[in-house]
């Protein structure tokens, strides 16, 4: 079995390490992000709901960025939310700086009850960019 290509952004590599996860995995042509949520430098939550969600975006494109992508490589993207109904109109205004002009990617966005202290987080499937020939 190939060893997993791991991607780190610049300066979360500790906090990774602590969790013992990776950023995200480059396999074949796709790079699976793991679920980024709005944490401070130290880890610990933003208590502020859309700067929460904006710090997970900006912790999402970092991860792309260091895999040489960005959000229009985007295909595919999950996100967790412990209010849904509360919490839209203030995803949305992030969501919608983020992501851009149509075509969007797919989105499936999940309730649940516990984001281990957190109350957003986002986790995406990019398409790696192809070098020029």
């Amino acid at each position: 079995m190939a060893k997993r290509d791991a991607v780190f952004p610049a300066g979360r590599q500790a906090l990774y390490e602590i969790n013992r996860y990776s950023a995200a995995i480059r396999s074949g042509d796709f790079l699976f992000v793991s679920g980024q949520v709005g944490s401070r430098e130290d880890g610990s939550p933003e208590p502020d709901f859309e700067n929460q969600v904006q710090l997970a975006f900006d912790n999402v494109a970092a991860v792309l960025e260091a895999a040489g992508c960005t959000f229009d490589d985007i295909v595919d993207v999950t996100t967790f939310h412990t209010d849904p109904e509360a919490q839209w109109e203030a995803i949305d205004r992030v969501r919608t700086k983020a992501i851009g002009e149509p075509p969007y990617p797919n989105w499936t966005a999940v309730g649940v009850n516990w984001l281990a202290g957190f109350d957003f987080e986002i986790k995406v499937i990019a398409r790696l960019p192809q070098p020029a020939s």
